[in-house]
């Protein structure tokens, strides 16, 4: 093998991982390379997947697909999803911190970087009591532990601290001496999750100074999870942005500051609004980005999983509660569209116009609902793009705005078609329909303001019922995708098997 090649290589690769909780993809088909030296940043909103990541990483989860793979100095290569999470540490050379500190804070500052190095001082010992007596290499182990542990004490800035126990520090401090523990373990590569936060300025600062003093001083690749954007774009040379488990954007600092996807992420603004942010912005090469659709080249690829599926994931809560998230969900995903959307004014003009005639109708007939739909696209024109056809929308349908708020009360009122409602639970006792998977505590107490308390109800449901209960629960399509009538069924029946004393109150 070429000598060279190593070097040449990026540390880690992370292929097509995926990585799934029961009907939950955290983690959907996400490729990203972390390159020798360099400091990369994975970042995105809260729930987006990257402390998994940190955990496929490092060996606590075993990823459902996907390959990551580990290059070290030498040439020698691991197939990190293969190994036990210590051979990853104590093998590949890998080591982590995480969001919560996980100091011995009943030991001394010094005593912690010690037990970072208890892999070489045990082999010094002969894994016996040996090193108690001072037998064979321990005391040059011993001396030469703690040497290190001073070292990364002094770039830690905590040598005075030297004796004091960790649990005594500034929060700042304790950051920095995980950081100093982990260093100690001499890695090729070190995960930090979230090593600035809440830290204040000052603090944020003398991180940044310790982690370029490790890029430049050891050699260690670094690849962190950062919120803290001051943190991310100071020292950061490659960035991975991710939402919803899948990769929005993947490049430098400027390049990720100004990818609109990234911003409509971040931002959460509605999608007919992103434009305008940009505006304000003044970023004229972004505001064009926006016309040009989707980053294929960085954004979600179609998943390689057989058993991934499509990109339509479900969220489940704690509580049991589920939500479907479909493809397109995230902001990031659909800010590439927001543009054609803002375009549709232009289609619904005509219809508008069209509409004039309805003045004279007072009953509000199926004609009277295109100007309905066509009002919404008019004031997406917000966004400047159709300013003027906006404004001929509107000013042809004034007539047509009374009736657009006439036809919004019947979506509340479609609820009142579902048609076994009961004033009150049979027996006094309604069935526990969070057995149906996908009905949690809040859809419960809807259902049951709304007159539905048993399986048996729900099982009866036809077309018109769904339609009538998504509309009132705000689901789309969520009932039957989630067959809560077969389920309903089956836990009726074996309601219907039990005791009278056990059946929801049925008699």
């Amino acid at each position: 093998m070429n000598a060279t090649t190593p070097a040449a290589m990026p540390i880690l690769q992370v292929e097509h991982l995926s990585m799934k909780f029961g009907g939950l993809v955290a983690i959907g088909d996400l490729s990203f390379d972390v390159r020798r030296g360099e400091i990369t940043a994975l970042i995105g909103p809260n729930g987006a997947g990257k402390t998994t990541v940190f955990n496929c990483i490092t060996g606590f989860y075993k990823p459902t697909e996907g390959m990551i793979r580990f290059t070290g100095r030498a040439g020698n290569e691991f197939l990190l999803e293969r190994m036990p999470d210590f051979q990853i540490t104590a093998k590949a050379k890998v080591a982590r911190t995480f969001q919560n500190i996980r100091l011995f804070s009943g030991m001394t500052v010094l005593e912690n970087l010690l037990v970072a190095q208890h892999n070489k001082l045990m082999k010094a010992s002969g894994y016996t009591i040996l090193g108690l007596f001072g037998v064979g290499g321990y005391p040059q182990a011993a001396a030469e532990s703690i040497e290190k542990a001073k070292y990364w004490l002094d770039k830690a800035d905590l040598t005075q601290r030297a004796d004091d126990p960790a649990g005594d520090l500034p929060y700042g401090a304790q950051r920095r001496l995980e950081i100093a523990r982990a260093m100690c373990t001499e890695p090729e590569l070190l995960c930090l999750d979230e090593p600035a936060a809440g830290l204040n300025p000052k603090e944020s600062l003398a991180l940044n100074a310790l982690l370029n003093d490790i890029k430049a001083n050891t050699g260690t690749s670094i690849l962190l999870i950062e919120h803290d954007m001051s943190v991310v774009m100071g020292i950061s040379d490659h960035i991975v942005v991710l939402e919803y488990g899948r990769k929005i954007s993947d490049g430098t600092p400027e390049e990720v500051r100004t990818d609109p996807r990234v911003i409509a992420a971040y931002l959460g603004v509605d999608d007919e609004e992103v434009e305008e942010v940009l505006i304000e912005v003044g970023d004229e090469e972004v505001i064009e980005q926006l016309d040009t659709g989707p980053d294929t080249e960085h954004g979600p690829e179609a998943s390689a999983s057989m058993l991934a599926g499509p990109v339509s994931d479900t969220v489940v809560h704690g509580n049991g509660e589920r939500v479907t998230v479909e493809k397109g969900a995230g902001k990031a995903e659909r800010a590439g569209t927001a543009k054609p959307a803002a375009a549709t004014p232009v289609v619904s003009k005509p219809a508008a116009k069209a509409a004039k005639p309805a003045k004279a109708q007072p009953a509000p007939g199926p004609k009277a609902e295109t100007p309905v739909k066509a009002s919404k696209p008019a004031g997406a024109a917000k966004t400047g793009k159709a300013g003027p056809a906006a404004k001929a929308a509107s000013a042809a349908a004034p007539a047509t705005s009374t009736p657009a708020k006439a036809k919004a009360a019947p979506a509340s009122g479609k609820a009142a078609g579902i048609s076994n409602r009961l004033p009150a639970p049979r027996g006094g006792k309604a069935d526990d329909l969070q057995l149906v998977k996908g009905i949690g505590p809040v859809n419960e107490k809807k259902l049951n303001a709304h007159g539905i308390y048993h399986f048996d109800q729900i099982a009866a449901w036809k077309k018109a019922d769904i339609a009538a209960a998504e509309a009132y629960l705000a689901f789309d399509g969520r009932i039957a995708r989630e067959d809560w009538i077969g389920q309903a069924k089956a836990l009726a029946r074996k309601a219907a098997s039990a005791p009278a004393t056990k059946r929801g109150g049925r008699k």
